[in-house]
């Protein structure tokens, strides 16, 4: 793995880069990590032989501070693309990733071999999923720990560690307070999302507080060319909960394996 920074107006943004002639993937982090937290993910994806890369956005660790001045996210994203010689490659985003990854897509389509939006609100912005989540999300939700509104309570149960590993990856993320929002150059709406025609897979976690199920299922339904896989008792985060499997359910998609209507792991 090499690591490097790549220019960006206004500054610059910190990326690793496992390398070889295989097949790229670029790994975009939540709100709560940054390039650091996929450790999981890096050594599995690179075994089957794809180029991993996973990156920082402004704001997150060793990249830039976030300003007003900033260009859309989606153009921090092609620049490094453009940086590291990429034409077409598969995009993976988590939460807030998963905002970047479908900006991505509609200013970019033909960028992409496949979009992965896991666990993702996916920066839409009609006004009735609006108040849906705002109705889930009461006043005294954002005040509670990041670990207890992002994992799983089946995970904060039987893997304590793991839940200060994911603590101290959140903490090394951020440098300064809160977590920036990435930068959209679209108003995301469901007629944007309709037009969305990269294969696509959406991933849901059955005790997301977040994005919960039925929320990931409506955005289903507007988006002609993608399937939705549900991970059983995870939270926001299944990339690290449950990595294993997440894992070999990726690189099934990846390989070009749609899954059923219903699929749950």
């Amino acid at each position: 793995m090499t690591e490097g920074f790549v220019e960006v107006p206004g500054g610059v943004l910190w990326y690793w880069d496992t390398g070889g002639r295989g097949t790229a993937v670029i790994l975009d982090h939540a709100g709560s990590g940054s390039a650091l937290a996929w450790q999981y993910q890096q050594p599995a994806l690179a075994g089957a032989g794809y180029r991993v890369i996973a990156y920082s956005r402004r704001g997150y660790y060793q990249s830039s501070a976030a300003t007003p001045e900033d260009p859309p996210s989606a153009e921090d994203l092609r620049m490094l693309a453009d940086h590291l010689g990429l034409d077409r490659f598969h995009l993976v985003g988590t939460a807030f990733g998963g905002f970047v990854a479908t900006d991505f897509a509609l200013s970019y389509p033909e960028r992409l071999l496949s979009l992965v939006a896991a666990n993702s609100q996916m920066g839409i912005q009609e006004p009735a999923f609006i108040d849906t989540l705002n109705r889930i999300h009461p006043d005294p939700f954002n005040q509670l720990p990041d670990s207890f509104k992002e994992l799983g309570v089946s995970y904060r149960a039987a893997n304590p560690q793991g839940v200060r590993d994911w603590e101290e990856i959140l903490k090394r993320s951020h440098p300064g307070t809160g977590s920036p929002a990435p930068k959209l150059a679209h108003r995301i709406t469901w007629d944007m999302v309709e037009t969305i025609r990269v294969r696509t897979l959406l991933t849901a976690g059955g005790a997301d507080q977040y994005m919960p199920p039925p929320l990931t299922r409506q955005v289903l339904k507007h988006l002609p060319n993608a399937c939705l896989l549900t991970f059983s008792e995870a939270g926001h985060s299944p990339h690290w909960e449950q990595p294993d499997v997440y894992n070999r359910k990726l690189l099934q998609f990846l390989a070009g394996a749609r899954f059923p209507e219903g699929a749950r792991c």
